[in-house]
């Protein structure tokens, strides 16, 4: 549980510092749909044979909140054994 709030809280850090950088809400909604697109691509082809990060509300959510950075986060804590 205190992996899922503290990576929800990371994905609300990143949404915020693109937000600050990037000040237009087109890119941050593309970016957004990139970071969802990458999670089901990954998924859906096995990349890197790693296995499956889990589709859940949480993960939609940190791949709607971060975009790329948030698939990357999922990434690494798959990486680690740490699912959501």
């Amino acid at each position: 549980m205190i992996e899922t709030i503290l990576t929800l809280v990371i994905a609300i850090v990143i949404a915020v510092i693109l937000w600050y950088f990037l000040k237009n809400v087109t890119k941050l909604i593309i970016n957004s749909v990139v970071g969802i697109i990458l999670l089901l691509v990954f998924n859906f082809f096995n990349i890197f044979g790693m296995g499956d990060i889990p589709i859940n509300v949480a993960s939609i959510l940190i791949c709607a909140l971060g975009g790329i950075p948030g698939f990357v986060v999922l990434l690494v804590l798959n990486l680690v054994g740490i699912t959501i």
